[in-house]
């Protein structure tokens, strides 16, 4: 049935309010280089026939590169962390703390994440530690930390660690800082696990996973936000529980979960991972369909605080937050409970929270009365 009711359009809930843009970042600015990019690496797909290969159309402006091999698709990604480090230095300094191994779970999940997207089993990821200065690797604890953080994710995800490079970059990378990053290469094997769209359809139950807190997207603007808070960092969100140690929360790990919905022979049609451009990449497929939310997650307390401190209205916060869910899977409808089953097993809340319909390319978060169209994310 159609709802006609009228959803809200976006306007900035008071003067005050802090925008993403005004913190920094500007997806109008980046999203045209990166379709250009895009546009311009698809025409060296050519290049893998003289390998015998071929890559898979429909994964250009998915989040993982996928190409087929013959008995099996492999895929890959490349992925930062981004400005996460910058809590993590700043925590250091207040509380004598090294926040560094969650740090580091933080940089791999931005690969896997991606990675699993595509139906991949994620296989070798590769370090890229950009420090900006020696000395960075000079404070053993901090270094240690960061290759135990590394390698358990690595454990967690049962993918190897292949190696990596440490370069020190004064004059690109600020002095005692790191740039983070991380490459991962995956297997999709059968080759029906394959995930790209193709089957997603009307019906299909949208499955959202829980995350952590802010993850590593929208740091920009929850460092931005120190600024309006007296005791900045160390002010207290929750009982016992700093703004600052809250951002830190590491990113949740999804791998574990599709890797047991294969085994529990449940295919999802498609997946999208809640990073940049929060909700909105619920639309990421480029299928003309409706997006149904009935069911919103509850919010973690950190995006709470970030939302109330920035005074964004609902529909800001979710186009640039995961505001509690980090991770969507799009299943058929018979498999969605199943799938909750699933993920709990794994230790990741996730709820059903909605449904696809045929109709204009939107997605509606009734609870909240929020509608975002086709022309709110444009990433191909």
């Amino acid at each position: 049935m159609a709802d006609n009711r009228p959803m809200s359009t976006h306007a900035p809930s008071s003067p005050d309010t802090l925008s993403y843009e005004q913190a920094g970042v500007n997806y109008d600015l980046i999203d045209p280089l990166k379709i250009a990019a895009q546009r311009a690496a698809a025409a060296t797909g050519a290049h893998l026939g003289g390998h015998g290969f071929a890559e898979v159309p429909a994964s250009r402006g998915e989040s993982a590169y996928v190409v087929d091999v013959g008995p099996f698709y492999l895929a890959s990604i490349v992925e930062c962390l981004g400005t996460k480090t910058l809590v993590a230095d700043e925590m250091s300094k207040l509380t004598g703390k090294s926040f560094y191994a969650g740090i580091a779970q933080d940089t791999i999940a931005m690969a896997i994440n991606d990675l699993i997207t595509v139906g991949a089993t994620p296989l070798v990821v590769q370090a890229y530690w950009a420090a900006g200065g020696s000395d960075w690797f000079g404070d053993k604890l901090r270094a240690q930390a960061l290759v135990e953080g590394w390698k358990k994710a690595c454990d967690t995800c049962q993918v190897a660690w292949g190696g990596g490079e440490t370069p020190a970059l004064a004059g690109i990378v600020e002095e005692g800082r790191i740039d983070l990053a991380a490459s991962c290469t995956g297997l999709i094997n059968p080759k029906t696990r394959l995930s790209v769209g193709d089957k997603l359809g009307a019906g299909d139950a949208i499955v959202l996973l829980a995350s952590s807190g802010i993850h590593a997207n929208g740091l920009s603007l929850a460092r931005k936000l120190v600024e309006r808070l007296p005791q900045g960092y160390l002010t207290e969100i929750a009982p016992g529980l700093s703004y600052g140690e809250a951002l830190l929360a590491p990113t949740v790990l999804y791998s574990p979960v599709t890797e047991a919905l294969f085994k529990a022979g449940i295919q999802p049609h498609y997946c999208a991972n809640i990073t940049g451009h929060g909700w909105r990449k619920l639309l990421r497929h480029p299928g003309q369909f409706t997006y149904r939310i009935h069911t919103v997650p509850p919010v973690t307390p950190v995006l709470k605080f970030i939302q109330e401190q920035a005074k964004q209205d609902d529909r800001e916060a979710y186009s640039t937050l995961n505001m509690g869910a980090g991770f969507a899977l799009f299943v058929p409808a018979a498999d969605a409970e199943r799938t909750v089953e699933v993920a709990k097993a794994c230790g990741i809340e996730a709820w059903v929270a909605g449904s696809l319909e045929e109709g204009p390319k939107q997605l509606l978060i009734e609870p909240l009365n929020i509608r975002f169209s086709d022309d709110d994310l444009q990433l191909r």
